[in-house]
């Protein structure tokens, strides 16, 4: 049985195209795995706080230093990274806004992304990912074709998502892109028949 954490970061609850794929991905995962698990954390029913100082001051202190202040600043982070850990599969689905993430992905990542917990240092061989062992799925959506050659440029989203998983130890990733959400009909409808099929080949295999 595999368990599954799903993060929804559109500030859309309805007519979401990212949370329209997720959704699309999710029912045909159930349908071929039916016993395994999920765990939704909505980001825009339910917003996370940005990190603050006492927050910092906990990631860079030792845990058995911890007082009740640090342990409560971080309390948060500890139960996002305990349930990342638990999890085998990573569903995102996330619009861009203003050519990056939503801001209530980064409250997220700010979150999540915490030395010796989910990454740590090594001297010798730099930055090591502690997040391993498992796949990602992101499920994305742009008002414009950023897969155009004259667009890709602008887009700092996809690269930036596809570092951080990297870095976190999560190497095996898709993106399922849907475009042209409000400038460009036929791209929208290709993307979204595109994004679907590859979902389906998934699980035929």
């Amino acid at each position: 049985m595999s368990r599954l954490l799903r993060i929804d970061a559109s500030s859309r609850t309805s007519g979401s195209y990212s949370r329209e794929m997720a959704d699309f991905f999710q029912q045909a995962w159930f349908k071929a795995h039916p016993g395994d698990e999920i765990v939704v954390r909505d980001l825009a029913a339910y917003p996370l706080p940005h990190i603050a100082e006492q927050t910092i001051a906990g990631f860079y202190t030792p845990g058995e230093q911890h007082d009740d202040a640090l342990k409560a600043a971080t309390a948060l982070s500890d139960e996002l990274i305990k349930e990342l850990l638990a999890a085998d599969v990573l569903i995102i689905s996330a619009p861009m806004y203003n050519f990056s993430l939503p801001s209530a992905l980064k409250a997220y990542i700010d979150q999540i992304v915490r030395i010796n917990h989910t990454f740590a240092i090594d001297p010798e061989k730099g930055f090591q990912g502690l997040v391993s062992g498992k796949r990602a799925y992101i499920f994305t959506a742009y008002g414009a074709v950023f897969s155009n050659e004259a667009m890709a440029a602008y887009d700092f989203f996809t690269p930036y998502l596809k570092f951080l998983l990297g870095f976190l130890g999560i190497t095996a990733s898709e993106f399922f892109p849907v475009e042209g959400t409000t400038l460009d009909e036929a791209a929208l409808v290709h993307s979204k028949n595109t994004a679907k099929k590859r979902i389906e080949a998934l699980f035929r295999s």
